[in-house]
């Protein structure tokens, strides 16, 4: 036997001993791959887990009065000022910074809308967009200090806090204004309309959901195929088909549940569309890569040419557009503007983002962990209201989930 042979045939039955291996061990390497998977990304999917455990502990505690479709829908109005604002929020978070401000523009922006619309009789499109070029200039003044001053944002935005209660006061006079017009109010209190005409069943709303699920399932299974086409790491494969059938199960049967009272608010299109517009910048745009690098290491983003400066400046000016917009769904659905309206909303939006991954030292945050963690801190309100618990031990719970996830934070990082 010549020397090529020999080689030949030790090269085979080595690889036939591999594929042997392989083949006799494969549930191993399997359960390796999955126990690898979730341990990587019990950060992604430990909230949403902590969202579904909270959603059924209430659930039976109320006797099912949480997923009834009328709460449900009390829920998501009463939780979307939030859900947009820690959009804002998880920006100026992953840059390094914090806002504590964010209320007190809601109030101020719900003040001049009202002055706007109600004293001065403004058409209330004109006068909505007036007050969101008001908010990124709110954003502008303060990101400047912060940005091009080098002076804290805890210390810029505490002001700004002051600043803006006391302008709200001054707008209103210390007293509430409204009532706005209803085609105001439609933008926080309105629902999109059936064409189908359903009586117990609106099927526009149905139809919407079962569309979002159809395109979730295509784009999450294009992107997984661009993955493994380029040999990237991606998710175990059974999972990720249980994950996406999971999330579509999930998103038709709130969408019926929705349609059977009626149907899909208005605002929760808002909310969706402000989420795929975040999602896609903040995973696919320079500017949001530049956000992350800015806030996992400025000098090192310094040094490879980012301009540090001008990406918190834009943070700042996004989060002043965003608090506007809260600030005019909240004025909508209250129907008036108060002196007090924002009171304590920066403390839910900070709280969302950092119960929903976000890190306190920057660079790290996902935008659906910021909606799962203001849905979070919505379901607690809401399921402890239904049971009748004071508000004083309501904000004594929140405070222990908001520094639990902080410490979880810190524990991993430390670790």
């Amino acid at each position: 036997m010549s020397v090529s042979t020999r080689n030949t045939t030790r090269t085979e039955t080595t690889e036939m001993n591999h594929d042997i291996a392989a083949s006799e061990h494969p549930p191993l390497v399997e359960k390796k791959e999955y126990e690898g998977f979730l341990k990587n990304n019990m950060r992604e999917y430990g909230m949403l887990l902590s969202l579904i455990a909270i959603m059924a502990f209430f659930q039976y505690m109320t006797n099912g009065t949480l997923m009834r479709p009328l709460n449900l829908t009390n829920l998501i109005l009463q939780n979307s000022y939030i859900v947009i604002m820690a959009l804002g929020m998880l920006m100026v978070i992953v840059a390094g910074h914090i806002d504590l401000s964010v209320g007190s523009v809601v109030g101020f922006i719900g003040a001049l809308a009202a002055v706007l619309i109600v004293n001065l009789n403004m058409n209330f499109v004109l006068a909505s967009i007036i007050c969101l070029l008001a908010g990124a200039v709110i954003g502008a003044a303060q990101g400047y200090f912060v940005a091009f001053f080098k002076i804290p944002s805890f210390i810029v935005t505490l002001a700004g806090m002051l600043v803006f209660k006391g302008l709200t006061l001054a707008l209103l006079q210390g007293q509430s204004v409204g009532p706005f017009p209803d085609d105001f109010q439609m933008l926080s209190s309105g629902f999109i309309p059936d064409f189908f005409n359903g009586t117990n069943l609106r099927i526009t709303s149905l139809l919407v959901g079962v569309l979002v699920a159809a395109i979730l399932i295509y784009v999450k299974s294009r992107d997984r195929a661009k993955l493994v086409k380029h040999g990237m790491e991606t998710e175990p494969h059974l999972f990720f088909i249980l994950k996406n059938a999971a999330f579509a199960v999930v998103i038709i049967f709130f969408s019926y549940l929705l349609a059977t009272y009626k149907g899909m608010p208005n605002v929760l299109i808002v909310m969706f569309l402000l989420m795929v517009a975040y999602t896609f910048i903040a995973n696919r745009t320079t500017i949001g890569r530049r956000i992350y690098a800015v806030g996992g290491n400025e000098k090192a983003a310094k040094l490879s040419g980012i301009k540090t400066a001008r990406v918190s400046f834009y943070t700042f000016i996004n989060m002043g557009m965003l608090a506007a917009l809260a600030g005019l769904i909240f004025a909508a659905r209250l129907n008036t503007a108060t002196p007090k309206a924002g009171t304590g909303f920066e403390l839910d939006v900070i709280a969302a983002c950092f119960i929903g991954g976000a890190s306190a030292s920057g660079g790290v945050g996902k935008v659906m962990g910021a909606v799962i963690g203001a849905f979070v801190m919505g379901v607690m309100n809401n399921g402890m209201s239904i049971l009748g618990i004071g508000i004083e031990y309501q904000q004594v719970i929140k405070g222990l989930v908001l520094l639990a996830a902080v410490f979880v934070d810190v524990y991993n990082k430390n670790k």
